[in-house]
């Protein structure tokens, strides 16, 4: 009987991640214009990992659902990375002085502790 290899949803989870950082990096090039600082402060939050897990939902369904002809992964991608962008959106808002005002977040310091609040909202809002 052959064996079938298996992927572990943690193996899932980190491959769907990289994907999504790598599709981050390629439009954060594309604001080349943009004031540097904002896009340190962006990159700060939008990059620091975590598990990623909302973006993973949706590129796993594409991929149970799929053709296996690439149509749609685009969109598939798009889509992801748009919840993800929500979901930073909401932790750096929530993080302010006015919400939570916390001080941490995924282990190091919180946008507004580095960038100040009025950037982190900036930053969250673009």
């Amino acid at each position: 009987m052959d064996q079938k290899s298996t992927t572990s949803a943690i193996d899932i989870l980190k491959e769907d991640a990289r994907k999504l950082t790598e599709y981050f990096g390629q439009i954060l090039v594309r604001y080349k214009d943009a004031p540097p600082r904002l896009m340190e402060s962006i990159s700060y939050s939008l990059l620091a990992g975590g598990k990623r897990l909302r973006p993973s939902i949706v590129l796993q369904t594409y991929a149970a659902v799929a053709r296996g002809d690439g149509t749609g992964e685009r969109s598939a991608m798009a889509a992801a990375g748009a919840i993800e962008l929500i979901h930073t959106f909401s932790l750096v808002h929530d993080d302010l002085p006015g919400m939570d005002n916390d001080d941490l977040r995924r282990g190091r310091p919180t946008n507004h502790k580095v960038f100040g609040e009025a950037m982190a909202i900036l930053a969250a809002m673009v």
